[in-house]
């Protein structure tokens, strides 16, 4: 087969295209409006690469968004270093290589390009066995004219060596295409049992010139300002962690997104660095952008909105937003004591509540006058105030 460079772009294919008589200027297509799914939900995005489909898809089903990217990818496809690993793996003839990223294999091909030697590299990794992280990354190397010899079923980078160390490696070589970071662990696995491994890193993870943005970001999550953050590297889930604990806000970053904010993960590896931190994240069974996204308009839907039926029309809770569409067309958004009562109330369905009842169900609100301030902050936001009802002697409801 002849070597091609992977496609960076879907371009439709030339052939048998039939000819459309001209009509004159084509009306523009209105984009299909989608179902308001997040309709005031606050999303946080921390992505750098295709960060304008996520906030996109996020917005265009009717959420706010934020976008602080954790991490910036630069590519290092006119980088001295990668051309020469990239001659390295040529002389080397490799016995194994491993794929591990689409993006990655996609900017090494054109870098080999640039350099003049694509041909060269295409035959080197022709004559190696090569194993991939995933779907995405079998696909770049087929588009670039390659075949592959096995995926991860889990697309985990350990779980390719764990594949490859199936094999005897003494005296065999492995390139090892990097996905942005070194990791020491990793190569000493292969080297352990016998390989050369030749590394190459097409691109890595730079910080964003200031940390300000990302602060914000932070601090929004740490007020409870936000819904849910997503993330689609795990890489970038260390800079978040790693950027508050800078600044000393990691323990309070921590508390709200082990209560209050959830997190969204692209998959399982990005998930991990949240799990350590004992956060849980939403993650799709798929791990792709578009099942994320899917994935978190279900989860929010299903499970952070609430709607009750009162005296005064439906009530729906929708985050941190209270709509109260037969009593007010501007909807509220409560500030975090109110908010945590109010989701209290409306969860108990119309049934009171004793003072004792929610002083143990509401997080943070510690005493008697602590409750009673935030019963008063909530019914001076609401349309109608006795929608939040005292029960004399016995405790607060909502009105139904």
């Amino acid at each position: 087969m002849n070597p091609s460079l992977p496609a960076s772009s879907g371009a439709p294919s030339q052939e048998a295209i039939p000819e459309v008589p001209s009509t004159g200027s084509p009306e523009p297509v209105p984009a299909p409006s989608l179902p308001q799914t997040l309709s005031g939900f606050r999303i946080g995005v921390t992505a750098d690469r295709r960060s304008e489909e996520l906030i996109s898809a996020f917005q265009r089903r009717g959420a706010e968004v934020i976008h602080a990217p954790a991490l910036r990818i630069a590519s290092l496809t006119e980088s001295i270093t990668l051309q020469h690993d990239t001659n390295k793996v040529i002389a080397s003839a490799p016995d194994y290589a491993i794929i591990t990223t689409a993006y990655g294999m996609r900017r090494w091909a054109e870098a080999a390009d640039s350099y003049g030697v694509w041909n060269e590299l295409y035959e080197a990794l022709e004559g190696a066995s090569i194993l991939v992280r995933g779907p995405k990354a079998r696909g770049a190397v087929r588009a670039s004219g390659l075949d592959d010899d096995g995926a991860a079923e889990d697309e985990r980078t350990e779980t390719v060596l764990d594949m490859l160390l199936e094999n005897d490696l003494r005296g065999k070589t492995v390139a090892f295409q990097l996905h942005g970071l070194l990791n020491h662990d990793q190569i000493s696995r292969l080297e352990r049992a016998g390989a050369t491994v030749v590394t190459v890193m097409p691109y890595t993870w730079t910080k964003p010139p200031e940390d300000s943005e990302l602060l914000k970001m932070i601090d929004a999550v740490i007020e409870r300002q936000l819904d849910m953050v997503t993330f689609t590297a795990a890489p970038a889930v260390d800079a978040f962690l790693g950027v508050a604990q800078q600044y000393g806000k990691r323990a309070a970053l921590l508390e709200a997104l082990q209560t209050d904010v959830l997190t969204a993960a692209v998959g399982g590896v990005t998930a991990a660095p949240l799990t350590d931190a004992g956060i849980e994240a939403v993650v799709p069974d798929r791990w792709r952008l578009g099942a994320m996204i899917k994935k978190v308009c279900d989860h929010l839907e299903n499970h952070h909105t609430i709607r009750l039926e009162t005296q005064y029309g439906p009530v729906e809770l929708r985050g941190a937003q209270l709509r109260t569409p037969e009593l007010s067309a501007d909807p509220v958004r409560l500030a975090p004591g109110p908010l945590a009562l109010m989701r209290t109330l409306m969860e108990a369905g119309g049934q009171t509540l004793s003072r004792e009842a929610l002083l143990e169900q509401v997080r943070y609100c510690d005493s008697g006058h602590a409750l009673e301030m935030w019963v008063s902050r909530l019914r001076k936001v609401l349309p109608v105030s006795d929608l939040v009802q005292t029960v004399v002697k016995r405790g607060y409801r909502i009105k139904t």
